[in-house]
């Protein structure tokens, strides 16, 4: 028998994301610090939940260490936004000006994305704890420098050694 866990990690967001890897998170933050127009699809009324990058972690240290489970475990933050919230909060953020684009909808986007996170719940006792607009105020100030080329002061300074 080999000793294995399985997670299936549901949108995660945060520092050290790429500008370019094409999830809404990113594309949203890089668009409204550049003052540019945030694309939409559809009318953005289809839901996503998105999970701080500490949650998730927290989430799969405990799965490591967790004796016995072999089933999958959801890891996500199950508060939904629809992706039109999603863009106020960003430009909110950004303190940006950016209007929103409205581009079709592919056919293939699902209207609703939520993990059903009782398993993890259950087996690990968690559940994510970072709000949407504080995981995003510290994902822009991961951004600002990189962006637009100006220091930002770390909001979580960690001391030197």
């Amino acid at each position: 028998l080999v000793d294995t866990r399985i997670a299936r990690i549901f949108n995660t967001y945060g520092p050290r994301m790429l500008e370019n890897d094409g999830r809404v998170v990113s594309n949203f933050v890089v668009q409204a610090l550049r003052g540019q127009p945030l694309t939409l699809y559809g009318k953005g009324d289809q839901t996503r939940s998105f999970c701080y990058v500490d949650d998730l972690v927290e989430a799969l240290i405990k799965l490591m260490n967790t004796d016995g489970s072999h089933e999958p475990v959801n890891l996500g933050n199950p508060a939904e936004f629809t992706i039109k919230q999603l863009a106020a909060e960003v430009t909110e953020v950004c303190k940006s000006k950016s209007e929103l684009v409205y581009l079709p909808l592919p056919e293939d986007d699902p209207k609703q994305r939520k993990p059903d996170i009782t398993r993890a719940q259950t087996l690990l006792g968690w559940t994510p704890t970072i709000q949407l607009r504080v995981g995003l105020e510290r994902t822009v100030a991961y951004f600002l420098p990189r962006i637009l080329g100006e220091p930002v002061m770390s909001q979580n300074p960690r001391p030197s050694h």
